[in-house]
């Protein structure tokens, strides 16, 4: 595995063959550190090609970090899963440089659709921790097999 995934995936052989296929996190450098049931965790460097005119990150690229973490915690049960439904609130700004981590949590499951809340957070510095962006998905499972059978 590459240096965008960690070796907590490494026991979720799906997980980690789906995540050689994202080409937007890994073209992004968007790192997937860690996934369990119902969970993951993913990384992401602001770089100056993520800037609006504003000088902050754009939304867009936060959006897509929390929709990507989303993404491998809704499908680290096996069966394929794609989003439903999706809303951000924006609450802090990221600069050039700041790393982010953002935390897929689920909330429920129930027959074939999931909610799940993402927080995206400053990862280090004097602002570690703070919230930058709060993301919930609304996911749905796909008639058909898991993901690699």
């Amino acid at each position: 595995m590459g240096a965008l995934v960690g070796p907590a995936v490494a026991g979720h052989p799906r997980i980690a063959a789906l995540y050689e296929r994202d080409q937007t996190c890994q073209t992004l450098g968007i790192a997937l550190d860690e996934v369990s049931a119902g969970r993951a965790l993913m990384r992401m460097r602001v770089t100056a090609s993520m800037v609006n005119g504003h000088g902050m990150a754009h939304g867009g690229y936060l959006f897509l970090l929390a929709d990507a973490a989303f993404s491998y915690a809704c499908n680290s049960y096996g069966p394929v899963t794609v989003a439903q439904a999706a809303q951000v609130t924006f609450l802090a700004p990221a600069a050039v440089g700041d790393e982010l981590v953002a935390e897929a949590v689920e909330r429920v499951r129930s027959g074939r659709t999931g909610i799940y809340d993402v927080t995206v957070r400053q990862a280090g510095g004097k602002t570690a921790g703070k919230a930058v962006a709060e993301f919930r998905g609304q996911s749905v499972i796909l008639a058909g097999k898991p993901l690699g059978d």
